[in-house]
């Protein structure tokens, strides 16, 4: 890493250490709010655009050119490694991940393995190359958490409920914890591979782990978090834990071990600064829905978040969750600069 970027402010936030201006940017970035994103996908299926080292690359750097956000989110999905390694998957328009054969028993457990370098050669390029057009700005790499995945392969798709990966949670944990192992040995690999490519810091999403109350996470989820992001400790790159509806389950995040924990908009930020362990920083933390309003709304509510968040270790300003589809690309313009102006130190 050079010392250009690893002095960037938002490498420099995730470590806790002083920075000249609030460092900014957002899930789901690159997606469908923009223009240039909706005209480079016309067409094109979510998982073939995410095999696609041109198409990763442009998708990465668009909201970089338009926001001139802090930090690029390398374009891909959470169940690429999944279908890297087999398992029958697709992602449906209006729907996400559809598992045809959902994984409920052992022999289907010992169909997961971990990707290797070799399965995702586009994976590797377009990072490599992404590291070179973006220079002095950081890429984030990301995986979905053990959790999460889970949760994907045993209901066969979206759950609001999670009932089948919670009677298999409580009711076979031998069986789940072979499969949340053999997740974790994946999500390990999967992390290692885009930092081994380039990425210089790396974000581990647990989109449904809101769904568990804090002792079952503790028993059945902390374990398996905690050696992702304990695996990924001697490579030197900030790592950021984020989950929506987490609000109950901070403190724990905090334990797993990351470096950063991604705080969604349901809690203050000086509030989840005391939830959570004070060497850490926090990510987050602006309603996405707010961006929906007028400016003055948006420019309020933002001065709220950045005034707690300097109650945390380190803060990076996001979303509480990703960008909606109806955003106005120009109010994300507003918001990034003003976040930069009125951190300014």
């Amino acid at each position: 890493m050079t010392v250009e970027l690893a002095d960037s402010p938002f490498l420099r936030a995730c470590r806790g250490q002083s920075v000249p201006h609030t460092p900014v940017w957002y899930m789901r970035q690159a997606g469908r709010s923009l223009p240039e994103y909706r005209a480079v996908r016309a067409g094109v299926p979510m998982l073939k655009a995410c095999a696609d080292p041109e198409l990763i690359t442009e998708i990465t750097l668009q909201p970089v050119r338009r926001y001139g956000v802090d930090a690029a989110i390398f374009f891909s999905d959470i169940v690429v490694p999944l279908t890297a390694i087999g398992i029958d998957l697709d992602i449906r328009p209006g729907v996400g991940p559809v598992v045809d054969s959902p994984i409920r028993d052992e022999k289907a457990v010992r169909t997961i393995r971990p990707v290797e370098a070799a399965d995702v050669p586009y994976i590797v390029e377009a990072i490599s190359t992404l590291v070179k057009e973006l220079g002095p700005t950081p890429l984030i790499g990301f995986a979905g958490a053990p959790f999460t995945l889970a949760s994907y392969l045993i209901e066969g798709g979206p759950s609001k409920s999670h009932d089948h990966t919670k009677a298999m949670m409580y009711g076979e944990p031998a069986l789940w914890g072979a499969l949340m192992e053999r997740l974790t040995d994946l999500t390990v690999e999967w992390l290692r591979i885009q930092v081994a490519a380039g990425a210089s810091a790396i974000q581990l999403f647990d989109s449904w782990v809101g769904a568990v109350a804090p002792e079952d996470y503790r028993t059945h989820v902390l374990p398996y978090t905690s050696r992702v992001f304990s695996s990924l400790a001697g490579l030197a790159v900030p790592r950021i834990h984020f989950g929506v509806g987490t609000g109950e389950l901070l403190g724990l995040m905090g334990e797993a071990g990351a470096d950063v924990v991604g705080v969604d908009w349901r809690v203050p930020l000086d509030e989840a600064a005391r939830r959570v362990a004070p060497d850490k920083a926090l990510q987050g933390n602006l309603d996405p829905a707010i961006l929906l309003a007028p400016w003055e709304v948006v420019e309020r509510r933002a001065r709220g978040v950045l005034d707690r968040g300097r109650a945390a270790h380190g803060h990076v300003f996001n979303l509480g969750h990703g960008v909606l589809p109806a955003t106005d690309p120009d109010q994300l313009l507003r918001l990034t600069e003003f976040v930069h102006a009125y951190s300014a130190r």
